[in-house]
């Protein structure tokens, strides 16, 4: 007679089989052993890291052509994943035969022909803009309430405000002091960054005018610098900027962007109180019932509005169309919701974004944005509960601020004391770099044990750009469509799992992280991964399928 040791075994491995798995080909991916990749990566393997297997190629993605060969024989049915981010460009070479069409709709008649509210919503639609045209500039949520306040506050001193307005006063004035804080920061490292680029040039000009030429080594430096001691600070940094395997035209290029980027944030309409961002819309931004406003033109407008288009691509650009780059879904739809300007977004267009993509068929809502302040949040929490009943999963962005959001403030959320969840279809996603080691977590990267649920890629992502464009950039908006795409494949291959069970899977699939990681913000602080999100996870889009597949039997 066999030994129950036997009969426990083939009892096992018989229930494996009934649920689709086997033992050594569809196993859940562990990170027991894992050792981080060493040396550097080629501009292709980073191009790619988020796709990679954390076992064969010692980098955390997701195992995504893993989680594709479990899929092969399996169909999927098409999944909406609609967008709620800046402009997007819906004829890009890799994107434009996956925008969702609505067929109920007769375009350009000028007619609300399914009579949802939105004249010729075709491809969406976009709250940022009316008849008259389309907006892109806005003000910071802290700059709107700032201007609202002043009629009130503006000018008065503490002893001349009543005990019940004491609280808001004192709002108003710590606002008003943060924007100007924020402009003079900006303008001081504009001109610190126009000191090191004119410094640099002379530094430069000396040396070609000694050498007679433009190119030179540090060999070269050292011997200058013997002869000509006046020159030595100079020519100390030049060797430095050489020896960093950098140029000096490297350099003043450098300088140039920052300051183009301070220079921008000085001028901004971010800061301005007398701006209004809403004078093309036309709505009246504090009503919710004023609806009659918006456009269906759902394209960007503006050739630094890249945002939406770089998102949409990691979610879902064509897969394997010999082009650009593979998006992390297939079966997919993509509807474009335009209401995230140059600035922060307005709650009402939020609110009424969700409620848009809810009532039309959309599945998975991804939304790479955020903000401090939120005047009108319940408006939000609202769309959200309705998003809930729909059936509808929101994954978002927790922010680029290296802030914990279990302390500070962080809209929109599900959790407005932050402890509770008034309803369980918001996912909140950190983001991870191709390290795994103590540098696993982006340095900018917002986190916090109760309101991060899941970390997932978000360091330089490739992805598309308008007008067939490809680039690198980085944040939690890159990481919150990773997660919104393989959130979609789910949701196409296993239908029938609610929003709410698709969730628990992407947290409970992802793979642990047993070490230490250094703490957003700080240089060297480390803290366990765990507890850093709610999951203490990162993504796996090969687990997650896995374990639908168990979970949908």
């Amino acid at each position: 007679m066999k030994n129950l040791n036997f009969f426990a075994i083939i009892i096992a491995s018989l229930l494996l089989i009934s649920n689709g798995f086997s033992q050594t080909n569809q196993s859940f991916i562990k990170s027991n052993g894992i050792v981080a990749k060493k040396g550097n990566m080629t501009e292709a393997e980073i191009q790619s890291w988020p796709h990679m297997d954390i076992i064969k190629d010692s980098v955390p993605g997701m195992s995504l052509q893993k989680a594709y060969d479990f899929l092969a024989d399996k169909k999927g049915e098409k999944v909406i994943i609609a967008i709620i981010d800046s402009g997007i460009d819906i004829n890009h070479e890799d994107l434009k035969e996956l925008v969702w069409v609505n067929t109920k709709e007769i375009p350009n008649n000028n007619i609300d022909d399914d009579k949802n509210g939105y004249v010729d919503d075709i491809n969406g639609w976009n709250f940022l803009g009316s008849k008259k045209g389309s907006a892109y500039a806005e003000q910071l949520e802290m700059t709107r309430m700032v201007k609202k306040l002043m009629p009130k506050y503006d000018g008065k001193l503490p002893t001349q405000i009543d005990a019940k307005d004491q609280k808001e006063f004192e709002l108003f004035v710590k606002l008003s002091n943060e924007i100007k804080d924020r402009k003079t920061k900006a303008f001081e490292n504009k001109t610190r960054y126009e000191t090191y680029k004119s410094s640099l040039q002379e530094a430069h000009q000396n040396v070609v005018d000694l050498l007679k030429k433009e190119n030179y080594t540090i060999p070269e430096l050292d011997s200058l610098a013997t002869v000509h001691e006046n020159l030595q600070p100079q020519l100390f940094n030049l060797m430095r900027i050489i020896d960093g395997d950098g140029s000096v035209a490297e350099a003043l290029s450098y300088l140039d962007e920052g300051i183009a980027h301070f220079n921008k944030q000085y001028t901004s309409p971010n800061y301005d109180i007398q701006f209004d961002g809403r004078s093309i819309v036309g709505d009246n931004p504090d009503d919710i019932n004023d609806r009659n406003y918006g456009n269906p033109n759902v394209l960007f407008i503006d050739e630094e509005e890249i945002h939406g288009t770089h998102v949409t691509g990691i979610s879902a650009a064509v897969r394997n169309n010999g082009i650009g780059m593979n998006g992390v879904t297939n079966n997919v739809k993509i509807m474009s919701i335009r209401a995230v300007p140059d600035g922060d977004e307005y709650d009402k267009d939020i609110a009424l974004a969700i409620r848009y993509a809810a009532d039309n068929g959309a599945k998975v809502i991804n939304m790479s944005f955020g903000k401090s302040y939120s005047p009108q949040k319940e408006w939000v929490y609202d769309a959200i509960k309705y998003a809930a009943s729909k059936d509808v999963l929101l994954v978002h962005a927790a922010g680029n601020d290296s802030k914990n959001i279990d302390k500070e403030d962080n809209f929109p959320n599900d959790s407005d004391d932050k402890i509770n969840e008034f309803v369980d279809n918001v996912i909140t996603i950190g983001a991870m770099t191709h390290q795994f080691n103590e540098n696993l977590v982006a340095s900018f990267s917002n986190y916090g044990k109760k309101n991060v649920d899941l970390f997932a890629p978000g360091l330089e992502i490739y992805s598309t750009f308008p007008n067939n464009k490809y680039e690198s950039i980085q944040g939690t908006s890159m990481a919150s469509p990773e997660v919104a795409g393989v959130a979609s494949l789910i949701r196409s291959y296993y239908p029938k799992l609610s929003a709410k069970e698709v969730k628990q899977i992407l947290m409970n699939s992802g793979i642990e992280v047993p070490f230490e990681v250094t703490l957003p913000g700080t240089k060297s602080e480390k803290v366990p991964f765990a507890n850093l999100s709610v999951s203490g996870r990162v993504l796996n889009a090969y687990n997650a399928l896995l374990m639908a597949q168990q979970q949908s039997k």
